[in-house]
């Protein structure tokens, strides 16, 4: 893997990550009884951004560390999944 296609694979994992972590813990203005003028009841009233771009990270880090290791490692290579049979003997 080289590392562009190790910062590509980060920052997918990441971005997932991060969809992920964002509904967590989350508390609307609806919930909290005060709903700004203008806005949705469904608003954050509170979204810890920075707390949860930390955990995204962190998070991120370790299920890349995991990945990384098997794509490098080639615990699992491409021909595991070819479940048809349609590539050619490996030649060893």
């Amino acid at each position: 893997m080289s590392i562009t296609a190790g910062l590509v694979l980060f920052v997918v994992i990441w971005f997932l990550t991060f969809f992920v972590v964002l509904p967590l813990r989350l508390q609307t203005q609806g919930e909290a009884g005060e709903v700004v003028p203008g806005t949705h009841s469904g608003a954050p009233e509170n979204h810890n951004l920075k707390k949860k771009a930390v955990i995204t990270t962190v998070a991120a880090a370790v299920i890349w560390a995991i990945i990384a290791t098997i794509i490098i490692t080639g615990m699992i290579e491409v021909r595991d999944f070819d479940w048809f049979h349609r590539m050619p003997p490996a030649s060893e």
